[in-house]
Order: C-alpha cells, then sequence, then structure tokens
C-alpha cells in the first residue's frame, strides 16, 4: 500500500488555515495561474460561533419574539457559556417547554417578555416551577 494516499478533510478548525492548505488531485499536471490569487473563502462557524462546545443551533416557531426581530422559521444560534443577564434573549425551559423569550431579573422577580403585544409577561415563581435557562441568542438567521 505504500504510495497510496488518503485524503481527508484539511480543515482544522484553525483560523491559520489558506486555500493552499488542501490537498487536491491534480489531473492536468498543473495549477491555474488563479490558484495562486485565490483567498479562502467566508466560514460562518469562525464568524458566528465563539464556543464551539456549548453552541447550538435551534429554529424558531412561532411569533413571540417578532418585535425583536426573530421570526417563524428563522434560525437563533444559542450560547449555553453566555451567562443570562436581564434584557438578554434567551431559550428557557419552563416546566418541560422550551420558550424564545427576552430575561428580565429585579432582585427576586424573573419575568419572561415576548416581543409582541398578543402575548403577555410570564412570571416565573421558581419556589413551584422547573425553570431553568438553557442558553443565550447570540445570533439570528433569518429565513428567506
Amino acid at each position: 500500500m505504500e504510495g497510496d494516499f488518503f485524503y481527508e478533510a484539511a480543515y482544522k478548525g484553525s483560523k491559520n488555515f489558506s486555500q493552499h492548505d488542501v490537498q487536491t488531485a491534480n489531473a492536468t499536471g498543473f495549477t491555474a495561474a488563479a490558484d495562486d490569487y485565490m483567498e479562502r473563502g467566508i466560514d460562518l462557524n469562525e464568524q458566528l460561533v465563539r464556543n464551539k462546545p456549548a453552541t447550538f443551533f435551534m429554529r424558531v416557531k412561532g411569533d413571540a419574539m417578532t418585535g425583536a426581530g426573530i421570526y417563524d422559521g428563522d434560525v437563533v444560534i444559542v450560547d449555553r457559556a453566555v451567562k443570562a443577564i436581564s434584557g438578554r434573549v434567551i431559550i428557557a425551559a419552563l416546566n418541560g417547554e422550551m420558550l424564545i423569550r427576552r430575561l428580565e431579573k429585579n432582585f427576586n422577580k424573573i419575568r419572561l417578555l415576548p416581543e409582541t403585544p398578543r402575548l403577555s409577561p410570564i412570571d416565573i415563581d421558581t419556589s413551584s416551577a422547573e425553570f431553568m435557562v438553557w442558553g443565550v441568542v447570540t445570533y439570528v438567521i433569518h429565513a428567506p
């Protein structure tokens, strides 16, 4: 098997990756002149994901956050490592249901605020409700 080569993915997650690091088969025996000037493309993982192990993509269902620019069918990027502070849009787990809302914390009171006049805020009673902040929304990708 000597002389056999296995070409694997050249991308190792580093920002130092360049187009020249990609191993390719060259059927013509020489490369095109334009290859010398080719730049690497945009990697959305590098641009939008800060902490890969703690980041998730979720599709939004419903119109609870239209006032914040988050619509039905959009994809939100959620980072579970970001601290949930008052005013941030979060994914909350409330009594086994996942919700996307804006977090409001005042002293001992926690509220989940929708961004639409059709829905009312949810007051969280931590003594009786199963409540957890699942993650913080960092980016929104709109569906076409």
